[in-house]
């Protein structure tokens, strides 16, 4: 399936060209001088940025819409979910075809790859990587699920041997790439629509394990990491807890934050790159896109963050992050959820009821199902219940507009933090409400 020569094909198709991983592999098609068409169910900024440097991409999905002449179709892997039909007539036809996991194995196997892999923490640790690499004149490429702060890409493009991606288990996605330096930030269950249970996942990040060369950088006391270092790799375990007293005082919180620093470090020394320019970069390193992201501040003083967190231990440390700056009985801390997937909102229930202490309020939008048909034993309402159970207040909406009203009608002010939560379109409340007040 790996043996393309990329150098003999002028003319790529995306499929879903929209997406924050696949519109990476655009943007380094676009770089090497080849016409890069492609499609997408909506407008979004990575569609408008792709277009601005010479992406011709029509909104809508359809075979119709791949040029004649195509040479390469590279689409988003929930392609075969949504659409079966569209997906059967791509691998059916005569051009070559690849899956975005299937890009990245390619792109990468002549590198020194370093993949950062786990549940939790992938992007912010794969920025991390690249921020300190770059800083120290290694002149890395870089695929991160998010976009870098300094570049505002998803894509690095860098002369040297390094590079680092963000590999992801969905679907075992990750098993495309063969890296030198493998980091499992952690293992916890989740993607249970694809996977059985832990078991499973804890077998694909085995498997992984198993092609990493060099390294691999992990907290060999946490359960699931415990259970896959029971068998013995070619690759040398190192214990990136071993590194959490040498991270310095950084500018995003969280205990979270300073794990993934300690992964960072643990690179890097293998790397041999000097600790105090490590340091450095480190403390300077202020997150990246829809991570725990501070937004602004309106006229009437609320601050308003957006944050990725779609499960349960990300929604958990994202608070616990915020309360560490804000604490309790200083400011007021309202939380708009949006549910990611009916399959894991189910699968993850219970957990994510208990999931949001340290908020004051929880405001729910109905579930976000993706690639998902509905399922009506799960709901937004079902989750605010349990979350009032478990003590907390929370309140289900039907929809975006009431929402919204609802929000207006509490005059949020001084002493509020307004935090849009979650893997789909959550942030757009904030952008409605508080669009002419933001600075």
């Amino acid at each position: 399936m790996q043996n393309l020569d990329l150098s003999k094909i002028k003319n790529v198709h995306f499929v879903g060209i929209g997406g924050i991983g696949i519109s990476a592999i655009a943007r380094l098609m676009l770089s090497q001088g080849k016409d890069v068409t492609g499609q997408d169910m909506q407008e979004s900024q990575i569609i408008d940025d792709l277009s601005k440097i010479g992406a011709k991409i029509m909104i809508g999905q359809s075979y119709e819409n791949i040029p004649a002449d195509t040479e390469l179709v590279v689409y988003t892997i929930a392609i075969g979910h949504y659409d079966p039909e569209f997906f059967a007539k791509i691998k059916n036809s005569k051009i070559e075809s690849r899956s975005y996991p299937q890009m990245l194995g390619l792109i990468t196997k002549d590198k020194y790859t370093i993949a950062v892999s786990g549940t939790h923490g992938k992007t912010t640790t794969t920025a991390m990587i690249a921020k300190v690499l770059v800083d120290t004149q290694k002149d890395p490429s870089v695929i991160v699920g998010s976009l870098l702060k300094e570049s505002n890409s998803n894509l690095i493009i860098g002369e040297s041997e390094f590079f680092v991606v963000e590999a992801c288990e969905y679907e075992r996605s990750f098993l495309n790439i063969k890296p030198k330096i493998l980091i499992i930030t952690n293992i916890e269950p989740d993607h249970l629509d694809y996977y059985k249970d832990i078991k499973d996942i804890e077998n694909a990040f085995s498997e992984m394990a198993g092609q990493t060369d060099n390294f691999i950088i992990c907290n060999p006391s946490e359960i699931s990491v415990s259970n896959i270092l029971q068998k013995k790799y070619k690759a040398r375990v190192i214990d990136y807890i071993k590194y959490l007293d040498k991270v310095p005082k950084l500018s995003v919180p969280g205990e979270h934050n300073r794990m993934n620093a300690a992964a960072t470090l643990a690179v890097v020394d293998i790397l041999n790159i000097k600790e105090e320019e490590v340091q450095k970069s480190l403390v300077q390193f202020s997150g990246t896109w829809r991570r725990l992201e501070k937004k602004g501040e309106t006229k009437e003083g609320v601050i308003i963050y957006d944050d990725y967190a779609h499960h349960p231990t990300e929604i958990k440390a994202s608070l616990e992050a915020l309360r560490e700056l804000y604490p309790t009985g200083e400011k007021k801390i309202t939380v708009i959820f949006q549910p990611h997937l009916y399959s894991r909102t189910k699968a993850l229930f219970n957990d994510f009821a208990k999931s949001f202490k340290g908020a004051d309020s929880i405001f729910l939008l109905p579930i976000f199902f993706a690639r998902e048909e509905k399922d009506e034993s799960i709901s937004s309402e079902k989750l605010a219940s349990a979350i009032c159970l478990a003590g907390d207040k929370a309140k289900a909406f039907p929809d975006f507009e009431s929402t919204e009203s609802f929000i207006r009608e509490l005059n949020l002010g001084k002493n509020d933090v307004f935090v849009t939560m979650g893997a789909g379109e959550a942030y757009k409340v904030a952008d409605k409400i508080f669009k002419k007040g933001k600075e």
